[in-house]
């Protein structure tokens, strides 16, 4: 990525995991456990952060509504879907209207990172982006 391009990023407001991410730590995770475990785990991890706040829920959209202050108000939205039997993706997409002197994404990119970190050690990791090409 070209330094311009690494300027202008490090001023959005919005940070998502996506399949093909040029950024290997922002493409899109799959772990082996089914979705009713992993969402579970998603809310845990919610409720056990101070910082963090539930806002809504929906297992049959397999989706959750975050509200984190660590400073900078954020709102992620956390995306469950599976993939095949034992095998669930997890997308994360995390804002902040907030404008930030130093720029919100390496706190956005940070969240992010933290709620995998998270999910590692509760459930077995399998990979990244596995279906991008398809």
């Amino acid at each position: 990525m070209s330094f311009v391009k690494n300027i202008i990023r490090q001023f959005n407001r919005q940070c998502e995991t996506k399949e093909n991410h040029v950024d290997e730590e922002l493409k899109t995770r799959y772990y082996r456990v089914n979705l009713q475990s992993l969402f579970q785990s998603v809310k845990e991890i919610i409720e056990n952060d101070q910082h963090a706040k539930l806002v809504s829920e929906s297992i049959d959209h397999g989706e959750i509504a975050v509200e984190i202050n660590r400073g900078k108000k954020m709102f992620a939205i956390i995306t469950i879907i599976t993939v095949k039997p034992y095998e669930t993706a997890v997308d994360i997409n995390v804002s902040t209207e907030q404008t930030v002197l130093m720029g919100a994404f390496p706190s956005l990119k940070a969240e992010i990172i933290r709620i995998y970190q998270e999910l590692d050690k509760k459930h077995t990791y399998i990979g990244v982006g596995k279906h991008a090409g398809e």
